[in-house]
């Protein structure tokens, strides 16, 4: 390490600590989950001292429902990091994450009057 640093002038301590979250893993274990997921932390027990700052970051969070940019975004990490936490705190069983449920996309009578209305002035 100092040798590289010597050589290049370059501090690499975010990229290995970065490294150390993940274990140099890229991508979360399990099933693949977007942006707009929804995670939650699941009740339970586990010891606080047994997890690391990130872990504990993202359950006191996930306490309310929370879509994952929101997660990335509170840890100040990029977005592939967090779904690795994220991957790892769901195989431990202390969060869910969920797909967002998709918008009804039902138009109320209302708004069909307003376009008969419309139609009929024509």
């Amino acid at each position: 390490m100092e040798r590289r640093e010597a050589v290049t002038g370059e501090d690499p301590g975010p990229l290995i600590r970065l490294f150390g979250l993940t274990g140099g893993r890229a991508r979360p274990q399990g099933e693949a989950f977007d942006l707009v997921a929804i995670v939650r932390t699941v009740g339970g027990s586990y010891e606080p001292a047994d997890l690391i700052p990130e872990h504990r970051a993202v359950l006191s969070l996930c306490r309310r429902p929370t879509p994952v940019a929101d997660v990335a975004a509170h840890l100040a990490l990029p977005l592939n990091i967090t779904r690795v936490i994220l991957g790892d705190l769901r195989r431990e069983g202390f969060i869910t994450i969920e797909r967002p449920r998709p918008a009804t996309q039902t138009i109320d009578e209302r708004i069909y009057r307003e376009v008969l209305h419309g139609l009929r002035s024509l």
